[in-house]
């Protein structure tokens, strides 16, 4: 790839959401997603000729904002012209960034944007998927890995949303008081699934994407600043923190991943930990429990574990338990599966990987954890077989070093 090419595919992770959300403000998420494409469309042609500028992201905000502008002067069809007019000198009064600024966003801009694109006119599964790809930057193929789905069904979904959002003139705005309960389930599953694309990337050459979870954070503690009495924000920012707080100490010196059991516990954020585990107390003190609130539970109990020998296993497969109760869903099966295998219980973990295996046959820790439980039952055998399924679906490298690695340690053809 050249260094254009690689500048780019940067630029896309990192900038298109923040260049989406900040001109959604005064075009609409419709028109502000045509804009942004023909700004990255511009600069494919541009930075292999010209080079990579300066600053990438100040290049194509500009850039978008005057392919918006061209487009609304094109657009002789307008049947609010006046509406489109006001647009034109909205967009027009803004200068070029200034080089001695910060380039980012507005803050709260993101947030509007997924406010929006999470409104309840949406069917729930087609809001997450649409906020992920316009204001989590997450590619179609990304989310498509995230919600076990092939990727043209997700791609459908996108489309069928925003032509919803352009008919039924859905307004880019945050949501009344009265209307946050319609969508706040939404907003905050869109969070966690970009925190989590961020701690593990779906797929290419690095375990994480560091940029993509602290993106994640800081909505999640703006949304916190926004709704202090939600017990839910504030699960979901403690399930975040007590996770981010084990990041270090996950990838190994090649950029490997080193699973929960071998990590050097002295490399975990403890500062992290604390203010996660403040959070959930927090949470908790509402007396209002949600499935974010067990899921931090849970990472604290991980996080409060000396060793891994030491953690509580059969807390942790009660918690998965009653997560279960509150948001059931195969992947959650899994969980309390492993869960109540190292609690001492490997019949009934078996049992209930089996119960999960044809929803989850595409996910690939659905096949590790396969592996685990016939290594430690001693059959090598198929503990080799679940790893090599494992190893065909995965897409990330540094997973699949790390299955490799696993699948050694056996007996067995390579």
């Amino acid at each position: 790839m050249t260094d254009a090419g690689a500048a780019l595919e940067r630029a896309f992770h990192d900038e298109w959401a923040r260049v989406l959300a900040a001109l959604a403000r005064h075009v609409g998420v419709g028109p502000a997603e045509e804009a942004t494409a023909d700004a990255f469309a511009a600069a494919a042609a541009a930075w292999p000729r010209d080079g990579v500028p300066d600053r990438p992201g100040a290049w194509l905000a500009v850039t978008a904002r005057r392919r918006a502008v061209d487009r609304i002067r094109r657009d002789r069809a307008q049947t609010r012209r006046a509406e489109a007019a006001g647009t034109l000198r909205a967009l027009e009064a803004q200068g070029d960034p200034d080089p001695d600024e910060d380039e980012t966003a507005v803050p709260d801009d993101r947030l509007r944007l997924i406010f929006t694109c999470c409104h309840p006119a949406l069917d729930p599964a087609v809001r997450v998927a649409l906020t992920l790809r316009a204001a989590g930057g997450l590619s179609t193929r990304e989310i498509a890995r995230a919600f076990l789905l092939p990727e043209p069904t997700v791609a459908q979904r996108i489309v069928r949303a925003k032509r919803k959002i352009a008919v039924a003139g859905i307004r880019y705005a945050v949501p009344a008081d009265h209307d946050l309960p319609d969508r706040l389930a939404s907003v905050l599953d869109v969070l966690y699934l970009v925190f989590n694309e961020g701690y593990e990337a779906s797929a290419g050459p690095v375990l994480d994407r560091p940029d993509l979870s602290a993106e994640a954070l800081r909505l999640t503690r703006l949304l916190c600043v926004l709704m202090p009495d939600e017990a839910e924000v504030l699960g979901l920012l403690a399930l975040m923190l007590l996770t981010d707080a084990r990041r270090a100490a996950r990838v190994g010196p090649g950029g490997g991943l080193v699973p929960l059991a071998e990590q050097d516990r002295t490399r975990w954020d403890r500062r992290a930990i604390a203010e996660g585990t403040g959070a959930l107390e927090r949470a908790l003190s509402r007396r209002i429990p949600g499935p974010f609130q067990v899921q931090a539970a849970i990472a604290a109990l991980h996080a409060a574990a000396p060793s891994d020998a030491a953690t509580d296993w059969p807390q942790i497969a009660a918690l998965y338990g009653r997560l279960a109760q509150l948001a059931p869903s195969p992947v959650v099966e899994l969980n309390r599966a492993v869960a109540l295998t190292f609690a001492g219980d490997p019949a009934a973990g078996r049992a209930l990987l089996e119960a999960v295996r044809e929803p989850l046959g595409r996910y690939v820790p659905l096949h590790a954890a396969d592996a685990e439980l016939h290594r430690r039952a001693g059959d090598d055998a198929a503990a080799i077989a679940a790893y090599d399924r494992a190893l065909d679906l995965s897409a990330n490298d540094a997973q699949r070093a790390e299955l490799t690695r696993r699948r050694a340690r056996l007996s067995g053809p390579a």
